[in-house]
């Protein structure tokens, strides 16, 4: 790992040594691709920590594209409600450090909150519309939280893309949004989802589940691509696909349903009719643990 910075100006520091290192070409073509210097194109990967794979593919990406990576590595406060799992949220710096280095991370940023947030903090970004439904709805506040947070990591890193998984389908276009209002010169870039070799979208929460849970968390991808096998068969009632999904995830028993939704792929809009390209959204409970996933699909025709 070149450099592991815990300040806005450490960053600084690092990112102009490796802009003069690229400029002089004296390290050589660091992408994947091997494109020859230009201005330095830097790539962020924005995360909470603990890592897993869903996170270094997507570091991976940024290396093929990118003369700088960086990974932010910070659980942000302002994201969480008061109920939440703040505390408890899963962190190991030391492992994630090294296999961010070994996916080909440049600079891992790990500021504490007193550097994201200076005392009077008084300053939030707040998308309108897209932040109302699924995860906006069941967890108040969340949304601002993360778009105040990644517009002052765009602000501290300065990036050209950033890259997030689909699995956060919701933060990604809420992200898309508020890049687009605000005229931040940076492509967001949406990467697969990543799962479990039974489907399980991969998740630093999901060290959270006992064996039980565990053993039935892959009815949620299950219950999800039955509605996209419906869908694309013909089906145009969303209550009879969010029937449907309801009605897999019940074989479950520690399964509690916090949403199912049918939405509009471009405004989250809960649809009538199924008549284009959809967003079958869903989040369950396990125990203490909360689990989404989606799939995107439109009809035949």
């Amino acid at each position: 790992m070149r450099r592991l910075v815990r300040t806005a100006r450490a960053y600084r520091s690092a990112q102009e040594a490796s802009r003069a290192t690229h400029a002089s070409g004296a390290g050589g073509s660091s992408r994947a691709d091997g494109v020859e210097p230009g201005p330095a194109v830097v790539g962020l990967v924005p995360t909470m920590g603990f890592l897993h794979e869903g996170h270094l593919s997507l570091a991976r990406r940024a290396r093929s594209e990118c003369d700088l990576v960086v990974m932010s590595v910070f659980v942000n406060p302002t994201q969480f409600g008061p109920e939440e799992d703040l505390e408890s949220y899963p962190r190991d710096l030391g492992r994630d450090v090294a296999v961010a280095e070994e996916a080909g991370v440049d600079v891992v940023f790990h500021p504490s909150a007193a550097e994201m947030y200076a005392p009077g903090h008084a300053t939030w970004v707040d998308v309108e519309g897209l932040t109302e439904h699924l995860c906006g709805a069941s967890r108040p506040g969340h949304f601002r939280g993360v778009t105040t947070v990644v517009s002052k990591l765009f602000a501290v890193c300065e990036p050209d893309r950033a890259y997030f998984g689909s699995k956060d389908a919701q933060q990604a276009l809420v992200i898309r949004r508020m890049a687009r209002d605000l005229d931040q010169a940076v492509e967001v870039i949406v990467c697969p989802t990543m799962r479990e070799s039974d489907g399980l979208a991969m998740s630093s929460r999901n060290a959270y589940l006992t064996p039980a849970e565990r053993a039935q968390a892959p009815v949620l991808r299950r219950a999800l691509v039955e509605a996209e096998v419906s869908i694309s068969g013909g089906e145009r009632d969303p209550r009879v696909v969010v029937a449907a999904v309801v009605g897999r995830l019940a074989e479950a028993p520690s399964a509690s349903v916090d949403y199912v939704e049918v939405v509009s792929t471009t405004d989250l809009r809960p649809t009538d009719r199924i008549d284009g390209e959809v967003l079958v959204a869903a989040a369950i409970r396990l125990g203490a643990t909360r689990l989404i996933d989606n799939v995107v699909v439109s009809p035949p025709g």
